[in-house]
């Protein structure tokens, strides 16, 4: 990591959003030295809620061997499975064996909506998470995680169109919380134009994340253009002014 990148991106933070929360980080790595942050499993446990530790200043790993939730192995990419009967779980149940979440109509609609969902598979054996101001010089961060409410994030998705014609450079996939900061934005720094992604409206990870949070994810090489054209954009204007008063008071 770039220290001057990141200690240039803090001050513009600062700056331009007042006292928002800085972002956390996700790298994947097989140093073995990931091992002194690894998340130890506890049973069934939705990673979503010790991620919130990362925002305060924690830095955390996971492993296949270090995550309790299938979903959770799935979409941090160490398994290529999900629970057995899934189609059920996610939507109607099934009377008298598997209670329904009902995320979705019928178990038909689920299984068509998986099939259209990229496979992704971890690069490394560890999944590193870390607070954005604790990255040093060994790091490689691959995506940048803002938990942030509706004024940051109004910056944040104008900020990611900024340099494109696209009219849409953030997506908001359905999908598990940890679906949306980790598997669909590593999938998208591969694309030949890589867009930001929004999320957290999992209703079962929604606990774990402040009220008025949500997430907005982005590949690194994206972030990096966007952290190069804050001087320049609509951040420096009256309108971001008024907006960034109301962020400041609150």
């Amino acid at each position: 990591m770039d220290i001057a990148f990141r200690d240039r991106f803090v001050q513009l933070w600062e700056r331009y959003f007042g006292g928002a929360e800085l972002p956390i980080t996700l790298h994947y790595t097989d140093d073995e030295a990931a091992r002194e942050y690894m998340q130890p499993v506890k049973g069934h446990a939705c990673i979503m809620a010790p991620i919130g530790q990362v925002t305060r200043g924690k830095t955390l790993s996971f492993s296949a061997e270090s995550v309790g939730c299938a979903g959770g192995l799935k979409y941090l990419g160490f398994s290529h499975t999900v629970r057995e009967g899934f189609e059920y779980f996610l939507s109607c149940g099934i009377p008298g064996q598997m209670e329904g979440e009902r995320y979705k109509k019928t178990p038909e609609i689920v299984k068509e909506a998986m099939a259209g969902i990229e496979p992704f598979e971890a690069p490394a054996k560890y999944a590193v998470f870390k607070r954005w101001d604790h990255l040093d010089e060994a790091d490689e961060p691959q995506v940048v995680i803002f938990f942030a409410n509706a004024d940051t994030l109004s910056g944040l998705y104008t900020l990611a169109g900024f340099d494109e014609t696209d009219g849409q450079p953030v997506i908001c996939p359905f999908g598990a919380g940890c679906s949306t900061i980790v598997q669909y934005p590593y999938l998208q720094a591969s694309k030949p134009h890589p867009k930001a992604v929004l999320g957290m409206f999992d209703v079962s990870a929604r606990p774990f994340v402040a009220p008025t949070f949500l997430s907005f994810a982005v590949p690194m090489a994206k972030f990096v253009r966007m952290v190069e054209n804050m001087d320049e954009s609509f951040l420096i204007t009256g309108s971001w002014a008024k907006v960034l008063r109301r962020m400041t008071r609150t």
